[in-house]
């Protein structure tokens, strides 16, 4: 087992899982505080990188397009301070953190897991419910099945006059996220099937508008949004039943079953216990490989046959 513990937070990967443990340092973003814990997949992880600095440096975990709700919601737009995948390496620790990242990366090729395709369905859970976030105009909140917005004074008269929202899952197409920048306003937006193209943020009896210094440095609605993400249908997910009169596959739609999310029990084919039986024999058979017992027609063939039965 590889394990860093610093100052900002604790990584440990055990071979399959690759753990992240938040600080309790007052330097430790309050997103990264709320989000948690987090059990990373191996299957999940595109790359591992350590980056030296003059005085301390940085691990970056990447992961596979598509692979967590998060991500997914916040679009690229998280500062590097609530960045939960990034982790401040102490000088002195260099050595450390270079064995966890070449343990991943040696995982990442005896596991060969597909690091550079995106993924059809999410590999991490969605943040925990009941969420509820304080815009300028109003609130949000979303328990697990429906979203909720309720407007105070300071809401203009196309929202005010709409009178509180109400959408469940199955009525929602998607979710927009964008924090609040320097004079920008954030928002936080629901797009409902059918919809008519958006307003702008602020007369949009849809959106919830994020502005001001103190949710600019905030950025904990993303939270929210990703955890209606996860129960949505994957942008990229495609289902065997789905298939065209030429044989080719067509995309999801409401129907596709949701992905994870925190609290809600896996339903797998087979236990927990077989599941880490399997494992366990599929490195065996890349230790077979490598040390030339198996040909890789051998070891494709095997492998196969062991994935058939997750």
């Amino acid at each position: 087992m590889a394990e860093i513990i610093q100052q900002s937070g604790t990584w440990t990967f055990d071979g399959g899982t690759v753990r992240i443990v938040p600080g309790h340092h007052k330097s430790v973003h309050r997103l990264r505080r709320l989000l948690g814990e987090l059990a990373v997949p191996l299957e999940a992880v595109a790359g591992i990188s350590y980056e030296r600095g003059r005085k301390s440096g940085w691990l970056r975990l990447r992961l596979r397009h598509g692979a967590d709700p998060l991500l997914q919601a916040a679009g690229g737009r998280l500062p590097e301070a609530a960045d939960p995948y990034r982790l401040e390496v102490e000088p002195g620790r260099s050595g450390v953190a270079d064995y966890l990242v070449e343990e991943v990366r040696n995982a990442l090729l005896l596991e060969q897991v597909p690091t550079e395709e995106p993924c059809d369905h999410y590999l991490l859970p969605g943040p925990s419910v009941p969420l509820s976030v304080q815009g300028t105009d109003g609130t949000a909140s979303f328990d697990g099945e429906r979203v909720r917005l309720e407007w105070n004074w300071m809401a203009e008269s196309s929202k005010s006059s709409a009178g509180p929202r109400a959408f469940a899952l199955h009525d929602l197409e998607s979710v927009e996220w964008s924090p609040a920048i320097g004079l920008e306003n954030g928002y936080l937006r629901f797009r409902p099937k059918g919809a008519h193209p958006a307003l702008k943020p602020d007369h949009d009896p849809n959106c919830l508008v994020l502005w001001g210094v103190r949710q600019a440095k905030d950025v904990s609605s993303v939270l929210l949004a990703a955890a209606v993400v996860a129960r949505l249908p994957h942008p990229s997910a495609v289902f065997p039943s789905a298939v065209s009169e030429a044989g080719e596959a067509l995309p999801a739609d409401e129907s596709a079953p949701p992905a994870l999310t925190k609290g809600e029990p896996k339903t797998p084919a087979a236990s927990d216990t077989d599941h880490d039986v399997l494992l366990r024999r599929l490195r065996e058979l890349g230790e077979l490989r490598r040390d030339g017992i198996l040909t890789d027609e051998e070891f494709t063939a095997a492998k196969q046959a062991v994935l058939r039965r997750f």
